[in-house]
């Protein structure tokens, strides 16, 4: 069902430039910015899993959020990665965005604690109740260790300030449940970029997409069309990135899609321990794709 609201779409997942030595980048960061405005992207996520916000501190955290906010000058919604496995640090980060003018939050799973279900809906609730802001809850369970089910996802989005979720379980029953379950104004979102063209046919909002940091134009377009129900133009577009939306995976997020962004003269090559750069086998596979997408 399309939904007018202005977080839908093409939602890149941004990574966080950083230099040889891992201090963050930030002229590389504005020039992202802009390449993401210029290239149709609806949204950018700043520090999600793909922003390695596992490995920055809460200081750095806030600045790339904030520093993300100041280039983007209101003409594309920021979407702020808030998400801790600490309920308190989840709430000051999400304070923290709010107050320097994120549009919405993006909350992950508590990862590592293995929370059960009740404990996922507590933890929610507690930062929507403690912080004014829009929320979209986040599942990946591939990361986290810990699987929001539909029943607790459909529970939370009765808190009025909890608007949507980005499920990235790669898994179209769960996409379908999650459609059929939750209310027509919630906000849907795929987090697998394998499957996410397919996810807004069958009703989705929109995407979190890795690969659209390395082709904006072409996810925008066809997250475009798969809105608008045109199934052929969708998967024709999608064809032509169903590679690319694989190898970004073969090693762990954002190994892969931080080499590309380096080969296509986006940023240095700098990534943060425990993370290493992409190995020489992985990078001549991702180059083909790079060279036939016509990025290098």
């Amino acid at each position: 069902m399309h939904i007018n609201h202005p977080l839908t779409g093409s939602m890149v997942a941004l990574i966080t430039p950083m230099f040889e030595d891992g201090s963050v980048d930030f002229v590389a960061l504005r020039s992202l910015v802009e390449f993401h405005i210029d290239s149709g992207t609806h949204a950018i996520v700043s520090m999600g899993t793909t922003g390695e916000s596992a490995t920055l501190n809460q200081e750095e955290h806030i600045e790339v959020m904030r520093k993300t906010i100041e280039f983007s000058k209101g003409r594309i919604p920021i979407i702020a990665g808030t998400g801790a496995n600490s309920t308190t640090e989840a709430i000051e980060l999400t304070s923290a965005a709010k107050e320097i003018g994120a549009n919405a939050c993006l909350l992950v799973t508590p990862y590592y604690n293995k929370p059960t279900q009740e404990g996922l809906y507590q933890h929610h609730k507690a930062i929507a109740e403690a912080v004014e802001i829009d929320q979209i809850l986040y599942n990946v369970p591939g990361r986290t260790a810990v699987d929001l089910s539909v029943e607790t996802a459909v529970r939370l989005a009765e808190i009025k300030n909890i608007i949507g979720i980005k499920d990235a379980t790669g898994d179209l029953d769960v996409a379908q449940a999650l459609i059929d379950s939750c209310p027509d104004d919630f906000l849907l979102y795929s987090g697998d970029d394998a499957t996410a063209v397919e996810f807004i046919l069958m009703g989705g909002h929109g995407g979190i997409s890795v690969s659209a940091n390395v082709a904006p134009k072409a996810v925008s377009e066809a997250y475009n069309v798969a809105m608008d129900n045109d199934r052929n133009s969708a998967e024709t577009i999608n064809s032509t990135l169903s590679d690319l939306h694989q190898h970004l995976f073969i090693e762990s997020n954002p190994i892969p899609v931080k080499w590309a962004l380096y080969k296509m003269n986006k940023c240095e090559s700098g990534i943060r321990l425990p993370l290493t750069k992409l190995s020489q086998e992985a990078q001549i596979t991702l180059e083909q794709d790079l060279l036939s997408l016509g990025v290098i």
